[in-house]
C-alpha cells in the first residue's frame, strides 16, 4: 500500500470523486461543465497522491496547494449546477460540507508543510 493511501483526505478525496461521477450522470448537465467539474474532482485525488510521493516539503506543499485550488473550482462548479436546478438543496450541501473538509483537511498538510 502506498503511504497517500493511508491519508483520510485522500481517502475522502476518493469518496467525493465517486459522488461527482454520480451526479454527471445527469444529462442536463453541459459537456465543457461536466469536464470542468470531473477534471477539478480527479486533480484533487492525483495532486495529494503525487504530493505525498515528493521527498521535499517545498514539492509536498505545491501539489497540496493545487489540490486545495481544485476543490475550491469544485465549490464553484456546484454552485453552478445549484443555480441552474440541476443540484437540489439536499445534495448540494452534502457536497459542500464534504469539499469543506476534504479543503480544511488540505490547510491542515499545507501548513504542516511550512513548520
Amino acid at each position: 500500500m502506498f503511504d497517500f493511501e493511508k491519508f483520510p483526505v485522500y481517502q475522502e478525496s476518493e469518496h467525493f470523486y465517486v459522488e461527482i461521477i454520480r451526479i454527471l450522470q445527469d444529462k442536463r448537465i453541459d459537456k465543457s461543465i461536466k469536464d470542468q467539474l470531473r477534471r477539478a474532482a480527479m486533480s484533487i485525488v492525483l495532486n495529494i497522491a503525487e504530493g505525498a510521493g515528493k521527498y521535499s516539503k517545498k514539492d509536498k506543499k505545491n501539489f497540496y496547494v493545487i489540490s486545495r485550488g481544485s476543490a475550491n473550482e469544485c465549490v464553484a462548479l456546484l454552485r453552478i449546477l445549484k443555480i441552474e436546478g440541476i443540484v437540489n438543496d439536499k445534495d448540494f450541501s452534502r457536497l459542500y460540507n464534504q469539499i469543506l473538509g476534504i479543503a480544511k483537511m488540505l490547510s491542515g498538510l499545507i501548513n504542516s508543510m511550512t513548520k
